[in-house]
């Protein structure tokens, strides 16, 4: 469960993290990095994150929400059945905390920016 979040941290249960993370629904990775800072390309999503199933993947794309997706990493997604929710970072984790507790999510969150 994520408790807060504010520019540059964020804290899922009890503990603070202040990189780019992706939340799972039974663990948090810290070292997610993209191959271009403030894009999601394809190859940005780690095959891990289909492992879980997830229904949805929501994207935190930062305080003021500059982060983007590219078209392409959205059909990707779209072909495997997994729907995508994009929102600035504060209202992600909102969506992510609400969501989790009815289906399998996975969060992408950036922190900054």
């Amino acid at each position: 469960m994520i408790e807060s979040y504010d520019f540059g941290e964020i804290i899922i249960n009890g503990k603070k993290y202040t990189s780019d993370v992706i939340i799972y629904p039974d663990k948090v990775d810290s070292s997610w990095w993209r191959k271009t800072s403030h894009e999601i390309l394809v190859e940005d999503i780690p095959e891990e994150i289909f492992k879980v199933n997830p229904k949805a993947i929501v994207v935190g794309k930062g305080f003021y929400g500059d982060m983007k997706v590219l078209p392409e990493t959205v059909v990707y997604l779209k072909k495997k059945g997994i729907k995508l929710i994009e929102k600035n970072t504060k209202e992600a984790c909102e969506t992510l905390n609400e969501l989790s507790q009815k289906e399998i999510v996975v969060g992408l969150f950036h922190l900054t920016c």
